[in-house]
Order: C-alpha cells, then sequence, then structure tokens
C-alpha cells in the first residue's frame, strides 16, 4: 500500500518544481508559485553571463560579462508585479577623446505583467510598465534591456571635463594641455602658399 504524502509536503515540492527555468534563457522565469495567488510573492537572485550586448552602440554592458538581477515577483489581481534591479559594468568608449569608459549599472527594473483575461476592452495596451503574459512564465528581456539602456549616458565620457582630441591631428588634449598650432590669417594663406612654393 502506497504511503499517503503530507499535503504540506505535496506542496513544497510543488513549490520547488514550478521556480525552474522556463526555458534555456537566463531571462526567462516560471511564476506558476505565485501566479493567481494575489499577495504571494517571491524573490529573486540570479547571476549569469549575458547572452547579447546590454545597452547601445556606444556603451552596454558586453556579451558575457557578469549581469546580476535581484527581484521581486509579487502576484496581484491583474498578474505579477516585478520590481528590482539589474547590475553589471558597461564598457564604452569615451565621445570626446575615444578612451575606454567603464560604469557600473544599478537599473531599476519594474513592470506589471498581466494575464490575458485581466485587460479590459479599449483599454490601452500602450501604457508604460505594462506587459501582457501567458499567466505561466515571465521574459524580462526586454524589460531588462530597457531598464539598462535608459541608465546609461546618451554621450558615454570619461571625465565630465575631458577636452577631447585636436581637431587638426587627433592629438589627446588631457595629455598636453598646451597644445596648440599656429593659426594663419587667411589673408596671408595665399602669401604663405607662394612664399613655399618659392622655398622648394
Amino acid at each position: 500500500m502506497r504511503a499517503e504524502v503530507p499535503a504540506d509536503r505535496n506542496d513544497q515540492e510543488a513549490r520547488v518544481a514550478h521556480t525552474s527555468r522556463a526555458s534555456n534563457s537566463p531571462y526567462h522565469f516560471s511564476v506558476r508559485d505565485v501566479a493567481r495567488r494575489p499577495g504571494a510573492q517571491r524573490l529573486v537572485s540570479e547571476t549569469f553571463p549575458a547572452p547579447a550586448v546590454l545597452g547601445t552602440e556606444l556603451i552596454g554592458v558586453p556579451t558575457g560579462s557578469e549581469v546580476r538581477l535581484e527581484l521581486s515577483f509579487e502576484s496581484v489581481q491583474e498578474g505579477i508585479w516585478v520590481s528590482g534591479t539589474v547590475n553589471g559594468t558597461a564598457i564604452g568608449e569615451c565621445g570626446r577623446c575615444l578612451d575606454e569608459v567603464r560604469l557600473e549599472v544599478a537599473a531599476p527594473v519594474q513592470g506589471l505583467f498581466e494575464y490575458p483575461d485581466s485587460r479590459n476592452v479599449g483599454e490601452d495596451e500602450e501604457s508604460e510598465d505594462v506587459f501582457e503574459f501567458d499567466g505561466d512564465s515571465l521574459d524580462l528581456e526586454n524589460v531588462v534591456r530597457d531598464a539598462v539602456v535608459t541608465s546609461l549616458p546618451f554621450t558615454p565620457l570619461c571625465d565630465p571635463d575631458c577636452p577631447g582630441l585636436c581637431d587638426q591631428c587627433g592629438a589627446r588634449l588631457a595629455d598636453d594641455p598646451d597644445h596648440a598650432h599656429e593659426v594663419l590669417d587667411p589673408r596671408w594663406a595665399a602669401l604663405q602658399s607662394l612664399t613655399d612654393e618659392k622655398e622648394s
């Protein structure tokens, strides 16, 4: 005769089974353990290599760099409220002198993932921080990506006072504050060219 398993043990095993990843993507999370249970909450702390660059063409968390997610999944009447932070190190290029720029990212992540049957007919589907999901698992890739992109500077700088490069020879001006070129009065340019031709 099969021994009866206590109800609390069944519930515990079910929770463990349902907290596994929804797919191979590190941004996919199963939420069957908290879905449709208003008030239920689960905390998530995950660290993984970024499968793709998080950022812009100028600066971002490179592929393979460590990304850390510290999140809360809270069940509400309409769906799952996600909040927390994404952390990583963004690497880019200074917009003035082209030197490497490294920035520590701690971007806030938040959004309401609504059940398919919770959205009212005619409701604005373009609401910020509101997304649809299948009621079973969350795909946070776009939410995380948007959070990182909006936290990064439009023009990364190695230093707020970076003087950049010389527009004539490309020299790094921070290395030579007194760097300068002789500026010839345009009115003498023609005469200078004649002198150069004569000397040659």
